[in-house]
Order: C-alpha cells, then sequence, then structure tokens
C-alpha cells in the first residue's frame, strides 16, 4: 500500500531549500479503544461539563477557556484571543544547527515523521541524507504547525533506501532531570559486573528487529472482542500474586546464565563501509 502524504514542507539550511512531503510515521489508529455505555440498556453515553458553582450541565456556546493564576482564581481569554496567540504556519523547516546524532537523548524524541522529496526535491534530499549519514550528524531546526512552534530533529534513516525522517523534540522544561530521581550510590564488585556482561554477550544481538517483539495484550483483547461479538463467553484467569524477593544477585545471575542457551548471533556484514562508520 502506497503511503500518503499529510502535509508539503521545505527544509533550508543555508541556500539550500527541499521540497519534502511529510509522512506519518506511525497509526495511532491502531490502538484499542472503548466506548462507555449504560450499564442496563448498552446504548452509549453523551458527556456533560458541569458548572461547580450552579451544579448545572452548560452548553458548549456558554465555555471560555481560563487559565489558573491562583487556587480557584482564573482569567479568561476569548477564542479570538488565543488565535492572536497561536504561531503561523510556514509550511518550512528551517535548519539552525548540526549536532552529532548521539548527543541528543532519545528521552527528547516525540512524535515521528518520514520525509520524502517533493518534486525538484529528489537530488538535495539525497544529498542531505548521504552527508548526514557521513558525518555522523543531525539536523536541528524549527518547524511551526497547527498554531504551535516545535523543535525538530531530522536524521538519516536505511530502510532499503536512504531517507529521512524528522522527529519532534521536547523542550527542555518539558523533560525531567535525571538527577532528580534518588539512586544512591551502590558499589558494583567485579565478579557481579563480568557475569552480568556475559549474560548481556548471551542475549545479544545484531540489531534491533521490532519484528521480533508483539502486542500480546492487543492479541488478547482482539480475541475477548471477537468472542463477546459471536456470542461467546470468556474465561477470567487469575493473576499470579508476585511480591518482592530477596535474592543473592550472583547466584540469581549465574542461574541466568545456565537457563539462557548461547545464542548464534550473525553478525552484519560490512557492505556499506558509510553504515561501518556510524
Amino acid at each position: 500500500m502506497v503511503a500518503r502524504s499529510i502535509a508539503s514542507l521545505t527544509i533550508s539550511f543555508g541556500m539550500v531549500s527541499i521540497p519534502v512531503k511529510l509522512y506519518a510515521a506511525t497509526e495511532a489508529s491502531r490502538a484499542i479503544s472503548f466506548n462507555l455505555l449504560h450499564k442496563t440498556c448498552g446504548s452509549r453515553l453523551k458527556q456533560q461539563y458541569l458548572c461547580v458553582k450552579e451544579e448545572v450541565a452548560v452548553p458548549r456556546e456558554d465555555m471560555v477557556k481560563g487559565y489558573e493564576f491562583a487556587k480557584d482564581q482564573y482569567v479568561m481569554f476569548t477564542p479570538e484571543e488565543l488565535k492572536a496567540l497561536e504561531e503561523t504556519g510556514t509550511h518550512s523547516a528551517e535548519i539552525t544547527e548540526f549536532v552529532p546524532l548521539k548527543t541528543v537523548d532519545p528521552v527528547y524524541f516525540d512524535k515521528a515523521y518520514y520525509l520524502g522529496p517533493d518534486k525538484g526535491g529528489a537530488k538535495p534530499y539525497a544529498l542531505l541524507a548521504r552527508a548526514l549519514r557521513e558525518t555522523g550528524r543531525c539536523a536541528l531546526g524549527r518547524w511551526a504547525a497547527r498554531g504551535k512552534q516545535y523543535i525538530v530533529l531530522i536524521r538519516p534513516v536505511e530502510d532499503l533506501v536512504e531517507g529521512l525522517v524528522m522527529q519532534q523534540l521536547l523542550y527542555a522544561d518539558e523533560v525531567r532531570a535525571m538527577r532528580d530521581i534518588d539512586i544512591p550510590k551502590t558499589e558494583v564488585k567485579p565478579a557481579e559486573l563480568k557475569l552480568a556482561q556475559q549474560l548481556i554477550e548471551q542475549q545479544a544481538s545484531a540489531k534491533f528487529d521490532p519484528s521480533q517483539y508483539t502486542d500480546d495484550v492487543r492479541a488478547r483483547i482482539e480475541a475477548a472482542v471477537q468472542k463477546k461479538v459471536e456470542g461467546k463467553e470468556i474465561t477470567l484467569t487469575e493473576q499470579p500474586e508476585t511480591g518482592a524477593q530477596v535474592i543473592d544477585l550472583m547466584e540469581a545471575l549465574r542461574a541466568s546464565l545456565e537457563k539462557k542457551p548461547a545464542r548464534k548471533v550473525q553478525a552484519e556484514k560490512p557492505a556499506a563501509r558509510k553504515s561501518a562508520k556510524k
């Protein structure tokens, strides 16, 4: 099935402009959702907004948005005022800098889009993809859409063809600092470290293969839904109780090594010298 673009965009750096098409990289529609129903008759429920002061349902035409600046104190904004504050979409993403891809923590990654060359953009598109791959860098810039301004990261990917992915990034104040987590300093003994490294090597693979992972919960829900549609009853299985167990770390590592047979991992062929550099 041929992918359908959702928007057109221009990527620019220096005096170079690249017309591209934007494609959704993920499918939110794949998620299973349920509707709220009335238990007695099975009809769908309609959501209502209640005024906490007057305890009456408020119609949508009587609603305004407000910002709580203090406890139970709000300033109201009209739709026109909010519209004026939005960022104007420019249909372009201007690259501001290039940084090593490995220096960007994936914790900042948000929504991803595939980029494909638009009319007249095949040559500069291929040039940027190759240049980023050869240098091990990614491009950072800004993109305005849907009334908001985003930080975007453009990185090269290789899936039969050399392409580009545009990744929305979270802002710094949207990501919590790891130092805020209480992680006590703990001594790691050399023998423990050696066994842990052996276990890692035993279960190591040459690369990530997403097709090896499936959503078991989704499959169970789909099977249960189908049984319900066919008028069958589903059986509920009790979940085993889990509790904290005090274990000997060295014994657990040794047992893990003995339980797991060594995997034969085929190393990637260095077919492309560029991939090896990356």
